[in-house]
């Protein structure tokens, strides 16, 4: 089908809802669930230490650390799966990424809570590659001048890519809420570029 242009004032939002064959997709969520090293991320949330709501993994090329929530992290090397998929997502996106931070939502109970991907090592306008396996989730964003309200809201359905750049990451926030009745897993690839 191919990129569906998303409206959302100055951001820059595509959306391409079936850009993996649910056959790969089926493929590549079995065995990045079953070969990642997945970790639970100690996390600073209002002053405290408390365990991240999803299990993370943070992998790239050599160097390609990032910092979130004041840690440090060392990326983890390239499964195959990944390393094979990275050409296909950089000619997509037109943008070249090396890492990516993957994300395990075990059910409808693990989440993300309102955030921007505005750090400094990604420079100011970044370009990042969402790509969703599993269960069909709310995504959602608002502004930051304006919050609480919610300016967009989403499906990501299996095999979807979305790419956000331009002024995106420093205008709006994005959320993936918790939705109790969802009871199977999702894995979330967010692919980057740190300078």
């Amino acid at each position: 089908m191919g990129w569906q242009p998303l409206a959302l004032a100055g951001a820059d939002l595509a959306l391409w809802t079936d850009w993996l064959s649910p056959a790969e997709a089926d493929a590549l969520l079995a065995e990045l669930r079953d070969t990642i090293p997945w970790e639970t991320h100690v996390i600073r949330l209002f002053g405290r230490e408390v365990a991240s709501p999803r299990l993370s993994c943070w992998i790239g090329d050599p160097g390609a650390s990032y910092v979130y929530s004041r840690t440090r992290f060392e990326p983890h090397p390239w499964p195959a799966a990944l390393a094979a998929l990275r050409p296909r997502l950089e000619q997509a996106c037109g943008a070249t990424f090396n890492s990516v931070l993957a994300n395990l939502y075990r059910d409808g109970r693990d989440a993300m809570g309102w955030h921007s991907d505005d750090e400094p090592e990604l420079g100011p306008a970044p370009v990042i590659a969402s790509l969703s396996l599993g269960a069909s989730r709310r995504f959602v964003f608002r502004a930051k001048a304006h919050r609480p309200a919610v300016a967009l809201e989403l499906k990501l359905p299996h095999g979807s890519l979305l790419r956000m750049g331009g002024a995106t990451q420093r205008l709006y926030q994005h959320a993936l809420p918790r939705m109790a009745r969802v009871q199977a897993s999702r894995v979330n690839l967010t692919f980057r570029h740190i300078l």
